[in-house]
């Protein structure tokens, strides 16, 4: 896979930083920028936004995120992600502040847009 490949929107299934591994789903965003960073924004169960920037190499997409909890405070984390085909990332994550003793874990779907038919 190469860089220019990777922009565009992808569904996901995740599970967080915790022992019971709860769910969530969303859109992850991800375009490139003039000097071809990553920026990533991503749409968590309808109501939270985070945001990010990172790199790509060797199909390894690193991303630090941030985003503004319910208390107010900002929280930062880290998402590594595999591009496993140009359709489908799949990753683990952490947060400064979440339990060391587990990793998050994500699951990317490119959203395929279905042209429309001219008649």
């Amino acid at each position: 896979m190469t860089i220019q490949k990777l922009p565009g929107q992808y569904q996901i299934e995740g599970s967080n930083q915790d022992d019971n591994s709860s769910g969530y789903k969303g859109i992850l965003d991800l375009q490139l920028d003039e000097n071809n960073r990553v920026k990533a924004k991503w749409l968590i169960n309808n109501n939270q936004e985070q945001f990010g920037t990172g790199f790509f190499k060797h199909n390894i997409l690193v991303i630090n995120f941030n985003y503004k909890g319910e208390d107010n405070v900002i929280y930062k984390g880290v998402v590594v992600y595999k591009c496993v085909t140009n359709d489908i990332l799949e990753g683990f994550w952490s947060e400064k502040h979440g339990n060391p003793l587990y990793l998050g874990e994500e699951r990317c779907f490119r959203i395929k847009k279905t042209p429309i038919p001219i008649n």
